[in-house]
């Protein structure tokens, strides 16, 4: 087994159970990309099993911190069972979950979703992709089922020095499914939608939205990168007289549109924008236009802490024009996806575009990704998605 060895006073974080090591941290030793090496501290002491990755700023991801744990084709089927079964002490309300979190689950790296009977993983490290086939085994025998596509063809995958890739990994099936959330139908492409094919981890803030709409009675919704319309279609659940739903992918609404009909809800109780949401949130201000309710859902603009003051100035300016045209009374869902901007600078950002708007409003909720995208004491990373209802003044 190849050994790496730590500059001194960098085994803290490990300690700790934190699983990363950083280029920066390590004095010595390498390995293939993918490969299983021990890691020890500057005078020798055992601190973890890792998978060492060669072209990555995080240089190894740990599968384990038991010396005696071996790192083998049956830790894996061990752990891919423990975490599909753990997924059972949540409340999900859907036939779709996230099996497989990544760190927060023991398997750096790998992502993995459930729609129906038919499983979609990305393998975005170098320790899974070296791991792979047998990772795609062990999740059919913990799950029972028995397709696999593959959709790792996500921008991380770059930074471990891998190619993209995607396609059906084992059996195969359509590409096009439609999950159960909640009290609604939502149709996706787990071949070339986002992610894994969809934002599962905004299911119980959708649910939130509907709630909010069917009590304050919103009227005039706006939902801002609408993606294939999920709050759009919580928003006519809840009651909405008319949702404007803005993206800039014309795929995207047509999916959205499509889905507003599976739901039983009439297309004149809508309006699609394909544009930009910046400008498109000008043209309402300069015209006049004010919504009961928005959802601000944007993309990731911040994958890294280094991407933090961009992405902040970014997040600013859209709340900041969203508050513009947002009632009294009105109820702003606002979200930053970004793993590098965290919740305390979420809430400034917030509140910063608020002042200047000369806006101020009530925070009446923190919200966070579903309970199927856990965040673990040691990881503390997991929790890439922030969320805050503010009410307006």
């Amino acid at each position: 087994m190849k050994t790496i060895r730590l500059k001194a006073g960098k085994e803290r974080s490990l300690l700790r159970r934190h699983p990363w090591i950083f280029e920066s941290a390590i004095a010595r030793g390498g390995a293939d990309s993918g490969e299983t090496v021990r890691v020890e501290s500057s005078d020798g002491q055992f601190l973890a099993w890792a998978a060492f990755s060669p072209s990555s700023t995080i240089r190894a991801r740990v599968w384990s911190f038991d010396e005696a744990q071996r790192i083998d084709a049956s830790f894996f089927i061990a752990t891919c069972k423990y975490s599909t079964g753990a997924r059972g002490l949540f409340d999900i309300k859907s036939d779709a979950c996230r099996l497989i979190h990544g760190e927060s689950d023991g398997l750096p790296g790998l992502i993995v979703d459930r729609y129906g009977d038919t499983l979609v993983a990305q393998f975005l490290s170098a320790g899974a992709e070296r791991w792979k086939p047998v990772l795609a085994d062990a999740l059919l025998q913990a799950t029972g089922l028995e397709r696999l596509y593959e959709r790792s063809d996500a921008s991380g995958r770059a930074r471990e020095g891998l190619p993209e890739t995607s396609g059906w990994l084992r059996g195969d099936g359509p590409v096009e499914l439609t999950l159960r959330e909640h009290d609604w139908r939502l149709a996706l492409n787990i071949a070339n939608g986002h992610k894994t094919g969809f934002y599962l981890d905004q299911r119980d803030s959708r649910k939130r939205f509907a709630e909010h709409a069917r009590r304050l009675k919103f009227q005039r919704v706006l939902n801002c990168y609408c993606y294939t319309g999920g709050f759009t279609v919580a928003a006519l659940s809840g009651g909405a007289a008319h949702v404007t739903s803005i993206d800039s992918s014309a795929p995207a609404l047509e999916k959205a549109r499509s889905n507003v009909v599976l739901n039983g809800f009439e297309l004149d109780g809508t309006t699609f924008i394909d544009g930009d949401v910046n400008a498109s949130l000008r043209q309402f201000g300069a015209e006049g236009r004010t919504f009961d309710a928005i959802v601000l859902d944007p993309p990731k603009f911040a994958p890294t802490v280094a991407h933090a003051e961009r992405a902040a100035r970014a997040y600013k300016d859209i709340n900041r024009l969203a508050f513009k045209v947002l009632e009294p009374g009105g109820a702003l869902f606002t979200y930053s996806c970004s793993g590098g901007i965290s919740a305390d600078m979420f809430h400034k950002i917030v509140a910063s575009a608020g002042a200047d708007a000369g806006i101020d409003g009530f925070i009446t909720e923190r919200l966070g990704g579903a309970p199927d995208h856990p965040m673990t004491l040691s990881f503390p990373e997991g929790e890439y998605l922030k969320g805050l209802v503010v009410i307006r003044k």
